[in-house]
């Protein structure tokens, strides 16, 4: 019996342990991503007409395509653009979120009630059709691809950072703070915001998916980046072209791959609620 009661505490630590070191490997295979990417330079996704449409081998694992280019280096080198564009627009969307939820929560009524009709207005809106119509006026390119997520991806995080701060400010030690004379400036700064870091830092990471599909998407649609560019939406958008000529391999890896980045970060952001939340910690 002793044995058995001793060894309970043993499996929530164990949990937690294998939680870290799944955060970890995300964490260094994504880094890999972006660094591979950036270090392949244009030679080596250059056209070279005598390897045209070879099929997947050792050599080329993903194959190439009608111009001769490796797509894996292609679909690396795209990838790290994604997570670029992805990173950027989390963290902007994170801070607009911020910033919405807590003067919402912690202002008037009557300010409350206009940035909750805000947040309603921009989520009654399809994702994709006012990404296109801010891309598309913000000249499209990286410029757009940035202002059209940040501007779109704020308010599911902006609502739950709200509700969050109002349940803090009817906590005993807030309602202490008051009495005691102390500022809303200095209530926020002390007892608010460091009550939302780990909120605000898993919902940045799970923002980062819903960035990449869409950025994604806008270039596979034309409102995107420039076709030069080796993204994933331009190569699977270029890749439709020859699949009917038994290409597959060319929209195939390049699809999978993104799912596979996506799929990951997602757990990244699932495993790292496990790890912030307390009453997740004792399960």
């Amino acid at each position: 019996m002793d044995r058995a009661v001793r060894a309970v505490p043993a499996i929530p630590g164990s949990r937690r342990g294998r939680t870290l070191i799944l955060c970890a490997s995300i964490t260094v295979l994504m880094l890999a991503i972006f660094i591979g990417g950036r270090l392949i330079g244009e030679d080596a996704v250059a056209a070279d007409f005598g390897r045209q449409n070879l099929a997947p081998s050792l050599r080329h694992p993903f194959g190439t395509d009608w111009l001769g280019r490796d797509m894996f280096l292609r679909t690396v080198k795209g990838l790290s653009i994604s997570i670029a564009i992805g990173t950027a627009a989390s963290l902007v969307s994170a801070a607009v979120a911020l910033v919405v939820g807590v003067a919402a929560a912690t202002g008037t009524k009557a300010l409350d009630a206009f940035l909750t009709w805000c947040i309603d207005l921009v989520m009654g809106v399809p994702h994709l059709v006012l990404l296109i119509l801010i891309s598309f006026a913000c000249g499209r390119g990286m410029t757009g691809l940035l202002v059209g997520i940040a501007a779109t991806h704020w308010t599911s995080l902006a609502r739950l950072i709200r509700g969050e701060v109002l349940s803090i400010r009817s906590q005993p030690y807030i309602l202490a703070s008051k009495k005691l004379g102390r500022s809303r400036l200095w209530v926020l700064t002390r007892h608010i915001l460091p009550h939302m870091v780990p909120q605000l830092l898993t919902g940045t990471i799970l923002l980062f998916p819903h960035a990449i599909l869409h950025e994604s998407s806008l270039s596979f649609l034309g409102f995107g980046l420039p076709p030069e560019q080796p993204a994933i939406g331009i190569i699977l958008a270029e890749s439709m072209k020859h699949l009917s000529s038994g290409m597959w391999w060319l929209a195939v890896f390049p699809g999978l791959t993104l799912v596979l980045v996506v799929v990951l970060i997602d757990k990244l952001g699932e495993s790292l609620r496990t790890l912030l939340d307390p009453y997740s910690a004792q399960q």
